[in-house]
Formats: C-alpha cells, sequence, structure tokens
C-alpha cells in the first residue's frame, strides 16, 4: 500500500509500472518518496515561517499544508515531465529548467528552517540591534525636548542669579549704612545722621525691590519648572510609546536580515543538503540508463504518435479527395447548365421562325 502510494507520488503511470519488474516499481517507489518528503519538510518550514509572520498556529498549519501541497505537485510535475532521451545532452537540456526551479523551491524550503536551526543566534542578534535602536531612539526623541528644557533650564539659573545680584546689592547697602552708623565708612561721625537715614532708606527700597523680584522670579521659576516637568512627561510617554515597536522587531525579515549577519558556511551547507534533496529525483532520472519503464513508455507514446499521425493523415487524403469530387461534380453541373442554355436559345429561335411563316401565310389568305 505504501510502496503504491509512493509510485503515485513518483509521478509514474501506475498501469504500465504494473508490468514492470519488482525493480523498477521500487526505483519509483524511492523517486516518489523523495518527493513526499520534501513537500513534508517544505510545509514544516513554511508553517514555521508563518508562524513569525502571523503568530497563529492555525493560520501557519493552514498555509503551511497548502504550500506544501503546491511543492509537492511542482516535484512530481517536473520529475514526471523528464523522460529518457537518445542523446544525455538533450536530456540535460531537457532538465535544466526543472533543475533551476528545484534550487528555487530548494531556497524558499531551507531558509525557514536556518531560522530555526540557529534561533539562538539570530536572538542574540536581534537583541544587539534593539539596544541600539533603544539607544538611538532615546537620543532622536531627545533631540526633540533637550534644546528645549536646556533652554528653560538656562531662564531658571538666569532668575536665580537676577536674585542673587540683587541681596549683593541689597547686602552691599547693608553694610554700607551700617558703617556709616559705626564711624568707619562715609563721613565716619558716629551716630545716625542724615546720610545714615539716606543710605538706610535706599537698603530698604532696595529690600523691597529685593522681595518684589524674590516673589516674581519664584512665580517664573516654578511657572518654568512645570513646563520642564511637563517636557520631561511627554519624552518618557514617547519612549514607553515607541519601546513596543523596537521589542516587536523580530519578524520574518528582521530574522532573514539577521541570519545574513551570521557565518554563512553553516547556512551554506544546509542550502546544499535540501538541494540535492530537492534536485535527486531528477538526478536519477538523469544518470538512469533507459530501463523497461522508459522503454515502455516511450513504446506507448510511439503508438498514440503514429495513430495519430495515421488519422492526420487520412483526414487530409480524405479532405483531397472530396476536394477532386466537388470540383468534378460543379463542372459537370457547369456543362449541363450550358447544354440547357443552348437548347433554350434554339427552341425560342424555332418558335419565332414558327410565328413568322404563320403571319406570312395569314397574310396571303386575307389579300
Amino acid at each position: 500500500m505504501l510502496k503504491q502510494f509512493f509510485i503515485v507520488c513518483s509521478g509514474a503511470d501506475t498501469d504500465l509500472l504494473d508490468n514492470c519488474s519488482t525493480g523498477e516499481q521500487t526505483k519509483y517507489a524511492g523517486i516518489g518518496a523523495t518527493v513526499f518528503f520534501t513537500a513534508v519538510m517544505a510545509f514544516i518550514a513554511a508553517s514555521y515561517a508563518l508562524y513569525t509572520v502571523f503568530d497563529n498556529l492555525i493560520i501557519a498549519i493552514g498555509f503551511g499544508l497548502v504550500w506544501g501541497l503546491l511543492i509537492f505537485n511542482l516535484d512530481r510535475f517536473i520529475v514526471s515531465t523528464i523522460k529518457k532521451r537518445e542523446k544525455f545532452i538533450q536530456e540535460l537540456l531537457q532538465a535544466s529548467p526543472r533543475v533551476l526551479l528545484a534550487m528555487i523551491i530548494a531556497v524558499v524550503i531551507s531558509k525557514p528552517l536556518e531560522l530555526k536551526i540557529f534561533e539562538k543566534e539570530i536572538n542574540q542578534v536581534l537583541l544587539e540591534e534593539k539596544n541600539t535602536m533603544t539607544l538611538d531612539n532615546k537620543n532622536q526623541i531627545g533631540l526633540l525636548y533637550t534644546p528645549k528644557i536646556a533652554e528653560l533650564t538656562s531662564q531658571i539659573g538666569g532668575l536665580k542669579k537676577e536674585v542673587t545680584e540683587k541681596e549683593a546689592e541689597v547686602n552691599s547697602l547693608y553694610s554700607t549704612y551700617i558703617a556709616e552708623a559705626e564711624g568707619r565708612e562715609g563721613t565716619k561721625l558716629l551716630g545716625k545722621g542724615p546720610v545714615y537715614k539716606e543710605k538706610r532708606d535706599k537698603h530698604d527700597a532696595m529690600l523691597l525691590e529685593l522681595q518684589e523680584l524674590k516673589t516674581t522670579n519664584k512665580e517664573k521659576v516654578a511657572a518654568i519648572e512645570n513646563e520642564i516637568e511637563t517636557l520631561n512627561n511627554t519624552y518618557e510617554s514617547q519612549l514607553l510609546t515607541t519601546q513596543p515597536i523596537i521589542d516587536g522587531f523580530d519578524g520574518l525579515m528582521a530574522r532573514v536580515t539577521a541570519l545574513g549577519k551570521l557565518p554563512w558556511l553553516p547556512s551554506f551547507f544546509i542550502f546544499i543538503l535540501f538541494l540535492a534533496i530537492e534536485t535527486s529525483p531528477i538526478l536519477a532520472k538523469l544518470l538512469a540508463n533507459k530501463s523497461e519503464y522508459d522503454f515502455k513508455l516511450e513504446n506507448q507514446e510511439s503508438e498514440v504518435k503514429t495513430w495519430i499521425q495515421l488519422q492526420v493523415h487520412e483526414r487530409k487524403n480524405n479532405l483531397k479527395t472530396n476536394t477532386v469530387i466537388s470540383d468534378k461534380v460543379y463542372v459537370d453541373i457547369q456543362e449541363a447548365e450550358d447544354s440547357y442554355d443552348y437548347k433554350k436559345k434554339k427552341a425560342e429561335e424555332l418558335i419565332r421562325l414558327q410565328a413568322d411563316v404563320f403571319y406570312k401565310n395569314q397574310k396571303n389568305v386575307i389579300v
């Protein structure tokens, strides 16, 4: 039962192969088994690849099954259409497009399995890329807010510096009027005279300005700090929004790109393995000698070809004969029409002549 199934998978004529030897049947069963298991591997590879895309097991298995059946049909068609020829060069030319198609199929099948085999190494490459992307993302988003935050921080520094400078002036005036009262500077008269009062009033006025400046600048600093906090919150919010995109950077294209950054030799050997599996049925038929099945198939095709050529030849002769007969019939009809026209013409002449004689005789009787 299993042998018969593999023979069907090989695309061979089962009725014709039933009359061949056991060895011939075993050969085509082996070819069919290769076609079948290649389709199974294509199903597994496609299912895994699609699972990385859709992250849904049912969808992945469904599409993988369709892909496996497609590969099975293509391989079966490729193997079944290769016929043994009189010269090897003819077989090679016949098989070259099929070998090219087999290479394409081998690439498509092997790539998803490579992704699975080298999954850990690919994850490491993706992790490094994600870390780099996270840092770059922070820097790029920071460029949107850092200049503004630096400008606002500078404004706070300016406001605080303005208060500090005002305090320094107030302290200087305080020292001046105290020194005047103690007689150490100014008039150098001990006591609180008019000069002391003038300097004291100037200090008090400046102190009032300082208090107003502190109140005003404190409000300004609070407003600027709120603006800076808003910018920082927006910055953090954008980081939180964009980070899941970076964390999700592990799709099929990203993994294929990461695979390309790994050493090429292991991937190349896996590709060679699948290429050998995919082309083995074709190569087996190319390298094998012309066998019993090939002779019987050639004989069957020759019988059909001869029968068709005979039918075409008979139809051509039939057409040629019918054409000659038809032409002759129409010639005979044409000759018959010519005789009819001649007899009709003579009869008309005879009737006219009789009418003339009758007219003449009647005329003589009357006269």
